[in-house]
């Protein structure tokens, strides 16, 4: 029988590898009963660390880095979530965010200057082929879409479905959609939209307005929504920044909402919740992407395939503005 390895250990314990690598060198994450039955399955399989091997992975980094927009109250929330996630395997966080001075493939750069080991991409709008290449380099989990590998992303077709259910339920017919950005998930979104204003009967009444994901975004479109001739009874948008610009339009105009003007929105960020705001919105379940995009870094690791598309079921959180 060969040399007890440290996968062997792990698939005894029911760990990953990254998880018996912390409670060999006693570094903190895993649990007091994880810890003991780690220790319990290397005692049993008489396993020894290979001293050449712990001296080639002290020159990793152990640095798991992240590209976010900022500005994003679902990308912060997501971050949050991801550090605990990757505490619980060693693993630090670097941030590197995205804006108008900076696009993602410096934002990328940035993180490969660090020598981070994976990097996590919440909501790429990079095409395809460049996502493939990136993952040839290091490992890469995309949140948000789908990107031909590993991936962790709510079935925005199933939220669409959820909000325009909803409005029908509520006796609206006339329900108009503000788009996002130009991408893949605005694309996905929109899709799933018009499909479900197509399940409800309801093809002939459908609408998209230009929009955004910002507030000044969706200001504008609550401007052209205002304006029009045959004007909604119910709006849904790309997001809650999008949607609390609309919010902002109305009641500069002296409208109501829902009273006048029925709304939601998608991301369940801080301020849909606030009791002032009290914004319908779907929850893309935070916690839960975290956990699936961490999981596939470990297992990409520990020397896994790409596990594919993780495809999360969103939720409809209903308030005041519906």
């Amino acid at each position: 029988m060969g040399r007890t390895r440290i996968q062997d250990v792990a698939g005894r314990a029911g760990v990953s590898t990254a998880t018996v690598s912390l409670v060999l060198r006693d570094r903190p994450g895993p649990s007091a009963v994880t810890r003991e039955r780690v220790r319990a399955a290397a005692a049993a399989l008489g396993y020894r660390p290979d001293r050449r091997a712990s001296l080639l992975a002290r020159h990793r980094s152990h640095l798991l880095g992240v590209v976010l927009d900022v500005t994003s109250p679902f990308h912060t929330d997501l971050v949050r979530h991801l550090d605990e996630r990757a505490a619980d395997h060693g693993l630090d966080l670097v941030l590197s965010t995205i804006g108008p001075r900076r696009d993602e493939r410096e934002a990328v750069a940035t993180l490969q200057d660090f020598r981070c080991e994976a990097l996590v991409l919440l909501g790429p709008t990079e095409p395809d082929d460049y996502l493939r290449a990136l993952d040839a380099v290091c490992p890469v989990v995309v949140v948000g879409r789908s990107a031909g590998g590993d991936a962790v992303l709510a079935d925005d077709g199933a939220a669409l479905e959820q909000v325009v259910a909803h409005l029908v339920g509520r006796g609206h017919e006339r329900i108009a959609y503000v788009d996002g950005p130009r991408g893949p998930i605005a694309t996905a979104r929109r899709r799933g939209y018009r499909a479900a204003m197509r399940r409800h009967g309801l093809d002939d009444r459908h609408s998209v307005v230009p929009g955004g994901d910002s507030e000044s975004a969706g200001l504008r479109a609550g401007g052209r929504l205002l304006a029009a001739t045959d004007p909604p009874t119910a709006v849904a948008a790309f997001n809650d920044r999008c949607a609390l610009g609309v919010r902002e339009a109305l009641v500069r105009a002296g409208r109501r909402v829902p009273e006048d003007l029925a709304l939601v929105g998608i991301d369940d960020s801080p301020l849909a919740r606030l009791d002032t705001v009290a914004l319908t919105s779907v929850s893309q379940d935070p916690a839960a992407q975290a956990r699936a995009a961490v999981r596939a870094v470990v297992r990409r690791l520990d020397g896994g395939p790409p596990a594919g598309t993780v495809v999360l079921s969103p939720r409809l959180v209903v308030r005041g503005s519906s």
